[in-house]
C-alpha cells in the first residue's frame, strides 16, 4: 500500500510542540482519559440510545477487537460511510482503537465516489448502515461496491446486513487492541470538496486535529457542560471539528445526534436535551430562522449557533440572531486545516460583516495577486496559508500537490478573500470554477464530464449562479446531439450515475453553440464565466 503520511519540517514541528499545539495526545488516548474520567457522564444520545463515555469506550474496544477477529489488521484503511447514528461513534472510535484509519465518506455518496475512496485509499473494509436515516438502502451499494473494488476484504453494515458482516456480530478481547499510536502518524483520512474531478483524500494526524479542536473548544465556550447537537452529517468536517462533536467529547460534553437538520427533528431534540451550541450551513441557517417564528418547541438552551461550510450574508446574519435568540458565531474553514471564527465577544461589525480570524497565532495567512505577490492590505486577493494543523500534502496525488502547495508549504485555499485592520478574513468567492451548495463543495469539471457521456449530450459547461437558500445552485448548459434531451429525463440519467444527488444539476439550459474567439478556442474557465453572465442577465432555463 502507498504509505499514509503527513509531514511537516521539523523545525515547524518542533516550534509547534514547543508551543503546546501539539501534546502527544491520540483519539485511543483521549477517549480511555474521558471515560476514566466521567464514566457515568452522557457522551452520546441518538434515537432511543444514550450511552455513557464508559458505555461509548466498551463499544469501540468491542468493535476494535472485532474487526482484529474479523481479518483486518493494524494499519488499513476502512471506509465509513455512516449518518447520524451513535454506531458511527463506536465504528470510529473501534477503527482507532485497533489502529486502523478510518477514510470518512457522507451519506450522499453513492457507487462512484465510495468505489473511487475505496481505490484511492487502498481500504481494505467498508463499513455502512444496512438502510441509512433518509431510508436509502446501502446493500446494492455495497454489492456494487464490491464487485468493483477486488482489494476489499470486509463490507460491514449496521442493521439487517444479509449476506454481510452484522456490526452487531463483532466482539473479541480488548487485550487483542495494540498500544497507542504515536500521535504524529495520521489518524484518518478526510475527502476534499473536490475541485477538479472527485475528491482528494486528506490525511490528518492526531497531534494536529485534536490541536484544532481543542483549541476551538476554548474560542467556542465548549466545557464538560456543554451539548452539542450534530445537525450536519457526522462525517462532515465542519461537525466534527469546529468545535464539531470530537471537540465535545474530547470536553467531555454531551453529544446529541439528530436524523436530519432539518427543524422538525432538531428543535424537539434542543427543547428535550437542553442543546447549548450547534452548527450549520447558511441554507438551514436561514430556514431554522423562519421555523423558529412558530415553533411550539422552547429553543432558550441554545446558546450560541456556528454558521459555516460557505458564506453568509450580512443580511442573512441580521436575520439569522434574533429569530434563534442565541449568538451567532461564524466559521470559515477547511479539511485540509485552517479555520477561522469570530469570537464570542467580537462587537456586531465583525460578527455580522466577516468570516472571523484564525484559530493559532502560529496560522500564517498570506494573501496574494495572480503573480503570487501579497496584495495592499484591505484589497482581495488568494488565500494562501499554512500552520500547526493545515495539511502539507493530500494522499498519493503528486499532481493535486504540485497544484495545491507551494515550494515553501503554503496551501493554496482557491478562496478570494480580503483582510480587515482587525485581521479578519471576508470571503470574496472562489478563485476556481467550484460549486459551493449549501456547504457542499461540486466541482463543475466531474459534472461535466457525466454529462458528456450521455449520448444526446454533445458538450456541456456547468456553472454556479447565486441562490437565496443554497448560497450557490448549479446550472448546466448544453449542446444537444441529436435528439434533444429533456431536463428532467436528463437528471435522471445523472442520478442513475451512482453519484451523490446534491451534485445533480439544479437547472439546465439548452444551447445551440458555445462562443469561441476568433481563433475558434476559449478557456473553459472563460466560458463558464460567460455563460454565467448570460444567465444572470435573465435568460430561462427548462
Amino acid at each position: 500500500m502507498t504509505p499514509l503520511q503527513q509531514t511537516w519540517p521539523a523545525d515547524f514541528a518542533a516550534r509547534y510542540r514547543a508551543a503546546g499545539y501539539w501534546r502527544g495526545e491520540t483519539f485511543p488516548g483521549f477517549l480511555r482519559q474521558r471515560a476514566a474520567g466521567r464514566p457515568e457522564a452522557t457522551a452520546i444520545i441518538g434515537g432511543d440510545q444514550r450511552w455513557s463515555y464508559a458505555e461509548l469506550l466498551a463499544r469501540a474496544e468491542a468493535a476494535g477487537a472485532g474487526y482484529l477477529a474479523l481479518g483486518l489488521r493494524p494499519g488499513d484503511r476502512v471506509v465509513v460511510q455512516l449518518g447520524n447514528i451513535p454506531e458511527f461513534f463506536s465504528a470510529v472510535f473501534g477503527l482507532f482503537l485497533a489502529g486502523m484509519v478510518p477514510v470518512y465518506a457522507l451519506p450522499a455518496h453513492r457507487l462512484t465516489e465510495i468505489a473511487h475512496f475505496v481505490a484511492k485509499a487502498e481500504a481494505a473494509g467498508y463499513i455502512a448502515a444496512a438502510r441509512g436515516t433518509d431510508g436509502f438502502d446501502y446493500r446494492p451499494l455495497a454489492r456494487d461496491l464490491r464487485a468493483a473494488s477486488p482489494g476489499l476484504r470486509h463490507v460491514i453494515l449496521v442493521g439487517e446486513a444479509e449476506e454481510f458482516t452484522p456490526f452487531a456480530s463483532l466482539g473479541g478481547d480488548p487485550a487483542s487492541l495494540p498500544p497507542e499510536p504515536d500521535p504524529a502518524s495520521v489518524a484518518f483520512l478526510q475527502i476534499s470538496g473536490g475541485t477538479t474531478g472527485l475528491s482528494k483524500l486528506i490525511p490528518r494526524t492526531h497531534d494536529d486535529y485534536i490541536y484544532s479542536f481543542r483549541a476551538s473548544n476554548a474560542i467556542c465556550g465548549v466545557g464538560p457542560e456543554s451539548v452539542f447537537l450534530v445537525a450536519l452529517p457526522a462525517a462532515h468536517n465542519f461537525p466534527m471539528s469546529s468545535p464539531g462533536h470530537m471537540g465535545a467529547l474530547y470536553a467531555g460534553a454531551r453529544v446529541v445526534l439528530s436524523p436530519t437538520p432539518n427543524p422538525e427533528a432538531a428543535f424537539p431534540l434542543i427543547a428535550r436535551e437542553g442543546v447549548t451550541i450547534t452548527g450549520l450551513v447558511p441554507p438551514l441557517a436561514l430556514l431554522w430562522a423562519q421555523a423558529a417564528e412558530r415553533t411550539p418547541h422552547d429553543l432558550t438552551s441554545l446558546d450560541v449557533l456556528l454558521v459555516g461550510g460557505a458564506k453568509l450574508t450580512p443580511e442573512a446574519a441580521r436575520r439569522i440572531r434574533p429569530a434563534l435568540g442565541c449568538q451567532l458565531q461564524q466559521v470559515f474553514g477547511m479539511a485540509e486545516g485552517l479555520v477561522n471564527y469570530t469570537r464570542l465577544d467580537d462587537p456586531d461589525a465583525v460578527i455580522l460583516d466577516t468570516q472571523g480570524r484564525p484559530i493559532s497565532p502560529d496560522d500564517e495567512v498570506l494573501i496574494v495577486d495572480d503573480a503570487g505577490e501579497p496584495v495592499p492590505e484591505g484589497e482581495p486577493g488568494y488565500l494562501l496559508t499554512r500552520g500547526p494543523y493545515t495539511i502539507r500534502g493530500y494522499h498519493n496525488d503528486d499532481a493535486a500537490n504540485a497544484r495545491a502547495f507551494t515550494a515553501d508549504g503554503f496551501y493554496r485555499t482557491g478562496d478570494v478573500v480580503r483582510r480587515t485592520p482587525g485581521g479578519n478574513l471576508v470571503v470574496q468567492g472562489r478563485a476556481g470554477d467550484h460549486i459551493n451548495r449549501a456547504g457542499e463543495k461540486i466541482s463543475a469539471e466531474e459534472i461535466e464530464d457525466h454529462l458528456l457521456a450521455h449520448p444526446h449530450v454533445f458538450d456541456a459547461a456547468v456553472v454556479s449562479v447565486p441562490d437565496e437558500f443554497l448560497g450557490e445552485r448549479s446550472c448546466a448548459f448544453i449542446i444537444p446531439r441529436g435528439e434533444r434531451p429533456r431536463a428532467a429525463a436528463l437528471k435522471g440519467w445523472m442520478r442513475g450515475r451512482g453519484i451523490a444527488d446534491f451534485k445533480v444539476p439544479d437547472q439546465i439550459v439548452l444551447v445551440e453553440a458555445f462562443e469561441t474567439t476568433a481563433a475558434g478556442k476559449i478557456s473553459r474557465r472563460e466560458l463558464r464565466a460567460r455563460l454565467r453572465a448570460r444567465l444572470l442577465a435573465g435568460e430561462t432555463a427548462e
